[in-house]
Parts: structure tokens; C-alpha cells; sequence
């Protein structure tokens, strides 16, 4: 057991403990988006509105676009061996990137408590007690898994990259049994703003992965190729939410109210009943138990990171490790339970207000890893706040503050609606503006002055005790 439980958090992971394949990217994130939370992403599409044909079209191109900027993530995590973001510090400062920090704990305990109220239900069938109680048993073995670490982690992936694959075909015939699939797709009626809702809905879904996509790539072998990472990752990710989202799709559009009264009780009814339905609620349950548990390992290492850029904390203990992963669940298990009465109408404003706060980070950490610092990193400098990256880079965080409001007068949720929202027919283009706008201002302001980038990667690994040893492997921007 003491070689399965993880002994690295934010700290460098060796060459010498480095493992795995790039295909493992592919069924880790297969296995994360065939769940019923990516279901009920895609029927959102439709409930508001939208067509089932430009809802798949909008749904595809979201996938695309987000999980592509996704991926491009994915690959850093082999070069460096760091969890994602603890290589914000390069860009925001050793204490600035707390900054996007604090948003990011706040998605990981949001998608927490969102996750945990359908896998709630699931479990609350499963072990014939109320949806509470189903939430709270749900939360604890999801703590229990994320604080074994990295290697179950990517075994849950596999399973449920196979069992749920297999569920999802089943249901997907039973499906398109009792539907017309003709009358569905023959209802096309194209509207810019439905469109641009479903293509939101999934880019939000895929970019909000950003931010811990490269914590399950970083154990992978330093020369493992940037580019299958990020094919690897892009498409078991795609291919997972697409899948997932059709169903949601077709299940909207065919069944009236009955999916959204009972998204959970409704697509398990699909599969049959008595020991089948028994079997798809544990499928559910499995299925959010994958992207939960990836919810609650990169939600601790958030925090390890934001506050041991305070603290000068390189390393976690064992218990250190449990009592972050404790805080995490509780806060989502929390959270769950108050929203539960009122989840599908909170969760699409949800998603995309969170799209506000994570575009311009991952805009300002693509540009620097590619473009500006071309994977080059001195590591042991995270870490020290008197170091090349300094404690506070206010040209990045300016930028990144830029970026979220030039987002607001053409956001649209429940809450708030920006003013260019109207003119544009209704349309929820922000997350386009928040890629662009902070991408080519970082661009501008970091290419003036690169004396912070150092002319080949650092690593001072525990491999090298007290040495800060250069790779002859790291060199230079490989291409993804």
C-alpha cells in the first residue's frame, strides 16, 4: 500500500519516479467525461432553447476549442513534472498567483458540490437512504481516493473509461429506441445565440480543466512526447464530454420534463429496472467518482500552492496532505447540500461565470510557456519569493485583471448581462474576448523583457539534493 499512496504534492516529481504512457491521458479523461454532470451540460443546450442539430454543432466546436487550449496544458505537465498551477508563479509571482488561485479552489469546490448532488442521488439508491446521506457517503470515499494520489487516480480512469464507455452504448440504444431520431434532427431551426450558448457551455466545460489538466501528466516520463500528450488529452477529453453531451442532447429534446425533474431517476429508467437499474445508478456513482476525485486532489494542491508561496513550504506531510483534502470535501459537501433543491437552474450560470475568471489565466500561462519563456523554468525559483520570478508580477496580474472585465459587458448569465449582450441578438461571446484580449497584451508587455527566462530549464530535483542541476533534455519549445 505505502507504494500506491502519493508521497509528492507541489514539489518537482523526479526522472527517477516518473511512469506511465501518454495513452493513459486518454483513458484518465475518457473515463472523467463520460458522467451524467457532462449529460446534463449538453441537455442545458436544449432546455434553453436550442435546436438539437445546431446544439450538436455548437457542442462539437465548444469541445474543440476548449479542449485544445486544454491540452496545450496537458503537455506541460511531463516537461517540468509540476502540478499546473504552481507554474503560475512564473508568470504571476511566487505570492501573486494566488491571485488566480483563489478562483480556481472555488471551481474545484463548486464542480465538488455540483458533482456530488447527482452522484448523491445515485448513492443514495445504492444504499436505500435519503439523497443527504448519499451526498455525505459519496464525499467521504472521494477523500479517501484523492488522498491515495496519482496512481488510482489513473486506475479509476481506466475502469470507468470501460465501464461507463459500455453503459453509455447501451443507453444510447435504448435511447434511440424510443425515439424519431429523423423528427429530432429534421427540427433545425439556426439561432446565433443558441449556437453560441452550446459552444460556450462546452468550451466552459473543457477549459475549466485548465487549471489541473497538467497535475495527472506530470509523472509521465520527462521525454515522453509533448505532442501525443496533447492528442492523447484532447481526445479522450473531447471525445468523453462530446459523447456524453449528445446523450444530454437527445434525452432533453425527447423527454419533456420528466429528464429535468429527475435528471438521475430518468436516465437510469432508460436502462431498465431492478438489478439494471441497480448496476447504472453504481455507473453514475463511478463515473462522478473519477472527475470528483480529480476535483479534490488539484482543489488541495490549490491551496498547498497558494499558501506555501506565503509560507516558503516546498513539501507536504502525509498529514498536512489529509487535513487539505478535508477542507476540500467538507466545503463542497457543504455546498451540495444547500444547493441541492436548485441545481440544474444555478448550474449553467455556474459554468459560465466561471469561464470569466479562468480564460485570462490559461491565455497568460499558453503564451508564457510557448511563446515567451519556450519551456524554459528555473523551478527551484518558484519557490523563492526573492527569486527570478520575484514575489508579485504586477504586468501579468494586470493583465489578467483586464482580461475578466473586458469580459463583462458582453457576458450573459442569470445574474448579470453585460451591455453589449443585446446588440449582439443575445450571444455569450466573453470567453473569446477573455482568451484574446489578455493573450496578445502578455504578449506585448513579457516579450520587452525576457531577462527573467532563463537559457535553459532548472531543475534541482530530489534526484540532485541541494544542486540546481540544468536538463540537457529541456531545451527550447517543443512543439504540441
Amino acid at each position: 500500500m505505502a507504494a500506491v499512496v502519493e508521497k509528492h504534492s507541489i514539489d518537482v516529481v523526479p526522472d527517477s519516479e516518473r511512469h506511465g504512457r501518454a495513452f493513459h491521458q486518454f483513458t484518465l479523461w475518457l473515463g472523467a467525461n463520460l458522467q451524467i454532470t457532462a449529460v446534463v451540460t449538453g441537455a442545458l443546450a436544449v432546455v434553453f432553447g436550442g435546436d438539437v442539430v445546431w446544439s450538436l454543432a455548437g457542442l462539437v466546436l465548444g469541445n474543440l476549442l476548449g479542449g485544445a487550449v486544454m491540452a496545450l496544458h496537458s503537455a506541460q505537465g511531463p516537461k517540468l513534472g509540476l502540478p499546473q498551477m504552481i507554474q503560475s508563479r512564473a508568470q504571476f509571482g511566487v505570492k501573486g498567483a494566488v491571485v488566480p488561485l483563489l478562483l480556481v479552489i472555488l471551481m474545484y469546490v463548486g464542480f465538488f458540490a455540483s458533482g456530488s448532488v447527482l452522484a448523491g442521488q445515485a448513492t443514495a439508491e445504492l444504499t436505500h437512504t435519503n439523497d443527504a446521506t448519499g451526498i455525505v457517503l459519496f464525499a467521504v470515499v472521494t477523500a479517501v481516493m484523492a488522498a491515495v494520489g496519482y496512481r488510482v487516480i489513473h486506475i479509476l480512469g481506466r475502469v470507468a473509461s470501460v465501464v461507463c464507455a459500455l453503459a453509455f452504448v447501451y443507453l444510447g440504444v435504448r435511447l434511440l429506441d424510443r425515439v424519431d431520431l429523423g423528427d429530432l434532427l429534421g427540427d433545425a431551426h439556426f439561432s446565433l445565440p443558441m449556437f453560441l450558448l452550446a459552444v460556450s457551455l462546452s468550451a466552459s466545460w473543457q477549459l475549466a480543466f485548465g487549471p489541473y489538466v497538467a497535475d495527472y501528466s506530470r509523472y509521465l516520463p520527462r521525454d515522453t512526447s509533448a505532442k501525443a500528450t496533447f492528442w492523447w488529452t484532447l481526445s479522450g477529453s473531447a471525445i468523453g464530454s462530446q459523447w456524453s453531451m449528445t446523450f444530454g442532447v437527445l434525452v432533453a429534446a425527447s423527454s419533456g420534463g420528466a429528464f429535468l425533474d429527475n435528471q438521475v431517476g430518468y436516465v437510469v429508467s432508460l436502462g431498465g429496472a431492478g438489478l439494471v437499474a441497480s448496476f447504472f445508478y453504481f455507473v453514475i456513482a463511478l463515473g462522478k467518482l473519477t472527475i470528483n476525485v480529480l476535483n479534490t486532489y488539484g482543489g488541495f494542491m490549490s491551496m498547498v500552492t497558494g499558501i506555501s508561496g506565503f509560507r516558503g513550504q516546498r513539501a507536504l506531510s502525509q498529514r498536512g496532505r489529509a487535513v487539505y483534502i478535508a477542507l476540500i470535501m467538507v466545503a463542497g459537501t457543504a455546498v451540495a447540500l444547500v444547493g441541492k433543491d436548485s441545481f440544474l437552474a444555478s448550474f449553467k450560470d455556474f459554468l459560465l461565470f466561471l469561464l470569466t475568471f479562468f480564460t485570462p489565466w490559461s491565455a497568460v500561462n499558453l503564451v508564457d510557456y510557448y511563446l515567451i519563456s519556450k519551456e524554459r523554468y528555473d523551478i527551484p525559483a518558484l519557490a523563492d519569493p526573492r527569486g527570478r520570478y520575484g514575489a508579485w508580477r504586477w504586468d501579468a496580474l494586470v493583465v489578467y485583471a483586464v482580461g475578466v472585465l473586458a469580459q463583462l459587458p458582453f457576458l450573459a448569465t442569470h445574474f448579470y448581462t453585460g451591455p453589449l449582450v443585446e446588440p449582439l441578438g443575445g450571444a455569450d461571446v466573453s470567453w473569446i474576448v477573455g482568451l484574446v484580449v489578455p493573450a496578445v497584451l502578455y504578449w506585448a508587455l513579457a516579450r520587452r523583457d525576457t531577462s527573467h527566462v532563463p537559457e535553459r530549464t532548472i531543475l534541482g530535483t530530489p534526484d540532485e539534493p541541494g544542486k540546481r542541476g540544468v536538463s540537457p533534455t529541456v531545451t527550447g519549445a517543443g512543439a504540441a
